[in-house]
């Protein structure tokens, strides 16, 4: 089956920069900003724009079992406007229950993990979160907790 990008996930080209400028919140906006630059240093990827809201970096090949398959952000998020939603590896809730429980306030989704405010939780164990989704997507290591 051939690779599949949907438009709301794919590449736009679009300045990363204009989009951060166009957050209303200055604190949403500043704590964007600063996960740009954790997602940067762990990625060793420039940030790129997915779709109309979501920040992306670097790129994976996934295929499943049933022979779908496609490619996407080795890290990514987007900031919402409540939130931050961080888009990890699926289960990582599951996985690591023990950096969760260092985080401090945030929810999880499927594949989300959702932050109010950056000061609020722990810088490394957010780190740690990011960069093990990154190594799984890589192929490095295996999701395991």
């Amino acid at each position: 089956m051939a690779a599949k990008k949907g438009p709301a996930t794919g590449r736009t080209g679009a300045s990363v920069s204009e989009f951060l400028a166009q957050i209303t919140d200055q604190e949403q906006r500043e704590d964007a900003r600063r996960l740009c630059i954790v997602m940067e240093e762990i990625t060793g990827e420039p940030p790129a724009m997915l779709g109309m809201s979501i920040i992306g970096f670097g790129t994976y090949h996934y295929r499943y079992a049933s022979g779908h398959e496609g490619d996407s952000a080795l890290a990514s998020f987007s900031p919402r406007r409540r939130h931050l939603a961080v888009y990890l590896i699926g289960g990582f809730e599951n996985r690591y229950q023990r950096v969760l429980a260092r985080l401090g306030p945030h929810k999880t989704g499927k594949g989300c993990l959702y932050i109010t405010r950056l000061d609020d939780v722990d810088p490394d164990a957010l780190r740690e979160l990011i960069n093990r989704s990154v190594q799984v997507r890589k192929g490095v290591a295996r999701a395991s907790s």
